[in-house]
């Protein structure tokens, strides 16, 4: 392609070269970064399609309805036997004795689903009736068919009375219909066997047994001989069945309600019975009672000694609810948290899993915790404390969990008649609160679930199944005597819970009613579990031998001892800080702050208190479940396992459940992208590319392998800002394995709000950043091969890289663009016919990049996951509802976020932890809180880039009739809306009038005051904008000067629009850009007289600053006057001249900010931050016209309430009452 030199329209700096290089490279250069970019959606492609075949041969998403899991239950205990029953002792290798006898794994395994459903109802996931639908019955073994759960059972009697009254002729077509479903079968036998039992053990006289015994041996003769349809009434089964409902509510009567007409009652009802059966069910029954003495009469003498059995009692209420259930049971549970967790396990138990050893013969291990200064558990101030919606966190709790405040309430018997009569109950209401928020009680909690799982499995090791009493009940394993008291020790040498809490000592002394609260909490949970342990770091005061005092730290470890106080176990007695080094009076957090990264501070000095062969490290807002803990023997035989031959693994890691995403569009959003990269991303990583890490996830560690090589979280000051990480490349540099396992899955709460998560995705970025600089990642990438290093960069650093170069593409076109357009060469060259075809190929790959750029195939591993666990059909519905709550909107707007913070860490470093918070997600933030939050990174980018596609649409042609159309218009205008409007659109209540009104007498406010000594970034625009130059100030001179020569970029505007201004009258001379300067200068001086006038006069000689300002004013339009009448200056040419000089300013800004050690020696500086001012001023006007015109319209805030809250709508939520903080006058009625 030959590309002339063109024909210029503004001044030509080198007039004599020959070739147009600025052409070549403004045409090539967006095609080059978008190959390059490319690679990244090669990858996106590759893991979704590796991940979802690994997924697939792994057996993920086999049970995930309710539907497959009744499908498949019979099939359960087995799997369980074969994966969680440990094999005892020495087997012969003959066949026949390798086989396991089923019957033990259904005992053990009911025992196990027992504890599971039994705590499924302690967190008021299900309520009592669910509880016993799902439960197993204790007194297993009084039938000769296993009793499967009733929910497998329910309406299955009623349907087989129907079947029986509508088969007139053949027992084969009745047989064949109740064998059609094995429950039918099942709950039939069990049914008449139950009955039997009960009947017999009701009957004191061997006469009444008798006769009892004639009808059973009638029934089964007929039923051998197959004629029980010609010898039975079986359309008066439904009669029968009617009398021994009323029996059995009889016997289940407390012993209180028995009185003296109870037993005559029963007797009555047993005649009955009898009649209906001899009468009118059997057809040759008479003969039954005529050989007996009816000199007694039948059944006076009954033995009601049973009704005091619990285990006689909890059958006859299974027996009942077989008999009288006739809705079904498909839709139990109805909890979704609850549905889930069922279906994860039973689907895990067929998954490939080591088997699991006997308790005494597993790895000991130990979990450790970090906690700052994190809530503990909510307090009754908290949850009945009011936002300014009139909200309480209560209220709120209340409303997105109705189903399970309702099973609170329940379990606790407790109606409450008000809001003031719940305070009455907090004892037992803040607990449920509490576990419903990310706080440390919760994560105690779960973390202490792996004692009560080991509890239970080394009991069901020590006792010998097949000749335990089968009359056990479900609160046998508290009554066993010794046996349960070793497994308690057993289960305590195992496992160890640490909670390294770093300012534990300091809040144990603290006068603040928050930290004293705090430390009481903790207190509690120490009492509440024996075996949990709370490390932290004591400062001790000791004299010197020069007479001086000298603080010394002291790592110490305590555990609850009885109901007041705690107890020293064991104090580690190093000097981690000395008094020389800092002030006397510095806290912990400021210590840890000055040495090194907060979180793995906390972990180092705790680890020593650890104790075992394996460390799971779990943060403070996990979660565990019971359930999942009965399989931690499982995923620690991986350690030892032979499949991994010389490599065994170094770090196990496990999926993740994220459970805050139930509520709101946005924890959704961020649910999804945070399941795909703990599923199917950490699946391929670590098979087959072999690159996984450690992400502050529930990694379990190798604990030997690493206390010995480090540690397992790296703590310098801010290159290991992203610690977690550090560890894993640790382990991978000392030739360690990194494993994935999905058959177990630990609880995680993310952030939910919009500016939380831009919190997280900001430190995630900046973490990315230092690890680009650090040398870590070099040593990795020499030692790796070829593939695997590719593999290492596109799975970590590259990710960010790729996002940079996605917005530096669009910042490169737009900017070849317009020194296309502004220079004239894109009409004397690139329309020409002969050019304008050569490039049409390049053009056609540069808008093809379009559609990739809303990050459409980046969720292509977040549909395959959600198609494998949940099905493609419920994939493609989710990604549809996704796309139309605007999730590409979410996406890109993260886009800018990582691209933002991950670019300043690279130029100027100094990554620094930011805190996200882990609140609730309903409140609205306010304009100019997002305005501070997202200027710099998004506003101002997306200004610039819809200046530079105004001024391509105002001077461009060539774009109109190519594929470059689509690019331009679609992409980058969805680009550009995404960054200025998404926290705007994800801001719940920002288009109420009131609130809109609200936050622009806030953001005024805000701009308006002045900074000083103790005013806060959220009090003053000035303190806010001297806190966002922080970073030039600690940067080097090398990344001052690269931002001084980034700059540069906004003087082209001016260059270029001067030259195409009517005034200009097509003049190529220099001098057009000169007098454009003595304009801009002009204006900035006039500015600065405005507000030296304004200090100097504007108090006290308000008439002196009025004459002032009329001068420049009578000045001003003098000036215009000339211009427009003399000079032939157009009404075009001032919007043009402001779009020209509006950029020149900001340049300006932008060099006197990083010049200011420099400047602030002259008297620049106050005129520096008054343009600063005066831009902020103009950004907040254009960004918040538009929501002030929306915030007219009433059915806008309803359109978006929808579109944010969509999940809740689904779900039955009044999520406006929620953000209205509207109480429902009807809730305590």
């Amino acid at each position: 392609m030959f590309l002339g030199r063109g024909k210029y329209i503004w001044h030509e700096f080198f007039p004599y070269l020959q070739h147009n290089l600025g052409v070549v490279f403004t045409i090539w250069a967006p095609i080059v970064m978008v190959y390059f970019m490319d690679t990244q959606i090669w990858y996106a492609i590759f893991s979704t399609i590796c991940g979802g075949v690994n997924g697939a041969f792994s057996r993920l998403g086999e049970i995930r309805t309710l539907g497959m899991l009744r499908s498949r239950f019979e099939a359960i205990p087995t799997a369980f036997g074969k994966h969680l029953v440990p094999r005892h002792g020495s087997q012969p290798k003959r066949r026949e004795r390798e086989k396991e006898d089923k019957n033990l794994h259904i005992d053990k395994f009911s025992d196990i689903w027992n504890a599971f459903i039994i705590s499924l109802r302690d967190e008021d996931l299900i309520n009592n009736r669910e509880r016993d639908l799902l439960i197993v019955p204790s007194s297993a073994g009084d039938t000769s068919v296993f009793q499967w759960p009733p929910f497998l059972l329910a309406s299955k009697i009623p349907m087989a009375l129907d079947m029986a009254k509508s088969v007139k002729k053949r027992d084969e077509e009745l047989r064949k219909r109740i064998n059609q479903d094995p429950y039918t079968f099942y709950a039939v036998i069990e049914c008449y066997e139950t009955l039997l039992n009960i009947l017999y053990s009701l009957m004191a006289e061997t006469s009444d047994k008798k006769v009892v015994d004639r009808i059973r041996e009638s029934l089964e003769d007929s039923i051998e001989r197959q004629s029980l349809v010609r010898e039975f009434r079986l359309d008066e089964l439904p009669q029968l069945s009617a009398k021994f409902d009323k029996l059995l509510t009889l016997l289940l009567k407390t012993e209180e309600e028995h009185d003296t007409t109870i037993k005559t009652q029963i007797a009555n009802l047993l005649q009955d019975t009898m009649e209906i059966i001899t009468q009118d069910i059997m057809k040759n029954g008479q003969g039954i009672l005529k050989d007996e003495n009816r000199d007694n009469q039948l059944f006076a003498n009954l033995n009601l000694d049973s009704i005091k059995d619990e285990a006689w009692r909890e059958k006859c209420v299974r027996l009942q609810l077989l008999l009288t259930t006739k809705e079904s049971a498909i839709y139990v549970p109805t909890n979704l948290e609850a549905r889930r967790r069922i279906t994860f396990f039973a689907n895990s138990l067929f998954m490939k899993m080591p088997r699991a050893p006997q308790v005494r013969s597993m790895m000991s291990f130990s979990v450790l915790t970090p906690y700052f200064k994190e809530e503990v558990l909510f307090s009754t101030e908290d949850l009945h404390k009011k936002n300014e919606d009139g909200i309480s966190i209560l209220f709120y709790l209340r409303k997105i969990y109705p189903d399970e405040w309702k099973n609170c309430l329940e379990r606790i018997k407790f109606v409450p008649k008000d809001e003031e009569s719940l305070k009455s109950r907090m004892d037992e209401i803040s607990p449920w609160a509490s576990y419903r928020g990310q706080t440390l009680t919760r994560t105690v909690r779960g973390m202490m679930y792996y004692r009560r799982a080991l509890e239970i499995q080394c009991i069901q090791d020590k006792i010998d199944i097949a000749k335990l009493d089968r009359q056990r009940t479900t609160t046998s394993y508290q009554e066993g005597g010794n046996i349960v008291d070793m497994a308690l020790a057993i289960a305590d040498i195992k496992f160890t819970y640490v909670v390294s809490c770093q300012v534990y000592g300091m809040q144990k002394v603290s006068k603040n009613l928050k930290d004293k609260a705090c430390y009481l909490n903790i207190l509690n949970l120490m009492i509440m579990y024996p075996s949990l342990r709370i490390a932290y770091i004591d400062e001790v005061e000791a004299p010197t031998k020069n007479g001086t005092t000298e603080k010394t730290y002291y790592s110490v470890l305590v555990k609850g001892v009885g109901e007041k106080y705690d107890e020293v176990l064991a104090e580690y007695k190093h000097k981690c800080f000395h008094t020389a080094s800092f002030p006397s009076k510095a806290s912990l957090a400021s210590l840890t702050k000055d040495i090194g990264e907060g979180k793995p501070e906390n972990q180092n000095h705790a680890i020593i208190f650890t104790r075992g062969e394996a460390l799971q490290a779990i943060d403070m807002n996990q979660d565990n479940y019971l359930e999942e803990a009965f399989k931690m023997r499982n995923v620690l035989e991986e350690f030892g396992s032979d499949k991994y031959g010389k490599s065994k693994p170094t770090i196990l890691g496990l999926r993740e459940h994220i459970f805050t995403g139930s509520v709101s569009s946005l924890a959704w959003f961020m649910s999804n992208q945070e399941t795909s990269f703990v599923t199917i991303g950490q699946r391929v990583l670590a098979n087959p590319l072999k690159v996984r890490f450690h992400y502050g996830h529930p990694d379990i560690f190798d604990r030997l392998f690493h206390i010995t090589r480090g540690g397992i979280s790296k703590a310098s000051k801010t290159i290991n800002l992203s610690e977690d990480i550090f560890s894993g490349f640790n382990s991978t540099m000392r030739e360690g394995n990194i494993t994935h396992h999905e058959y177990m899955q630990v609880g995680k709460g993310r952030d939910v709000g919009m500016n939380q998560i831009s919190s997280f995705e900001a430190k995630v970025a900046n973490g990315n950043g230092e690890q680009t600089l650090s040398r870590d990642i070099y040593r990795l990438g020499r030692r790796f091969d070829f593939y695997r290093m590719l593999s290492f960069y596109f799975t970590t650093v590259g990710f960010y890289f790729s996002s940079m170069v996605t917005v530096l593409t669009v910042y490169v076109f737009l900017y070849g663009r317009l020194y296309l357009v502004m220079s004239g060469l894109e009409k004397s060259i690139l329309l020409d016919p002969r050019i304008k075809e050569d490039i049409k190929p390049l053009e056609n790959a540069l808008a093809s990049q379009s559609v990739f750029q809303l990050g459409l195939l980046l969720v292509l591993p977040m549909v395959m996951e959600v198609g494998l666990e949940k099905g493609f059909r419920t994939a493609l519905g989710e990604f549809i509802i996704m796309q139309l709550q605007l999730a590409s909107v979410f996406f890109t707007f993260q886009l800018g976020t990582k691209t933002h913070y991950y670019g300043r860490t690279i130029l100027h470093g100094g990554a620094k932890y930011r805190p996200t918070g882990r609140g609730f997600v309903v409140y609205h933030a306010k304009f100019a809180d997002n305005y501070r939050m997202y200027s710099r990174s998004h506003f101002v980018k997306g200004l610039e880039l819809l200046i530079l596609l105004v001024v391509y649409l105002a001077y461009g042609k060539s774009y109109r009739s190519t594929s470059l159309y689509l690019f331009v218009t679609f992409s980058i205008w969805f680009l550009v809306a995404s960054w200025l409007f998404a926290p705007f659109i994800f801001n719940p209540s920002c288009f109420e009038w009131q609130k809109t009104v609200d936050d622009w007498t806030d953001w005024r406010k805000w701009m308006g005051n002045r900074g000083g000594i103790g005013m806060s970034v959220d009090q003053s625009w000035e303190a806010w904008w001297i806190g966002e130059q922080e970073h030039l100030r600690k940067t080097s001179i090398r990344a001052l000067v690269l931002e001084i020569l980034l700059s540069l970029r906004f003087l082209i505007y001016q260059y270029g629009i001067v030259y195409h201004l009517n005034i200009a009258r097509r003049s190529t001379s220099i001098l057009v850009y000169g007098l454009s300067w003595l304009v801009m200068l002009t204006v900035l001086v006039v500015l600065k007289m405005v507000s030296i006038g304004r200090q100097k006069f504007g108090t006290d000689l308000q008439l002196m600053f009025r004459i002032l300002k009329g001068l420049l004013f009578l000045g001003f339009i003098s000036v215009m006057s000339v211009l427009f009448v003399v000079c032939s200056l157009t009404i075009s040419d001032v919007f043009a001249s402001i779009l020209g000089f509006l950029p020149t300013g900001w340049c300006i800004l932008l060099i006197g900010q990083a010049c200011a050690p420099l400047i602030k020696k002259t008297t620049l500086w106050d005129s520096i931050m008054e343009l600063g001012r005066a831009y902020d001023n103009i950004m907040g006007l254009v960004l918040f016209l538009p929501i002030g015109f929306l915030s007219w319209f009433p059915f806008v805030s309803e359109f978006q309430t929808r579109l944010l809250f969509n999940q809740a709508f689904s779900r039955g939520l009044q999520i406006s009452r929620i953000l209205a903080g509207q109480k429902d006058i009807g809730e305590f009625e």
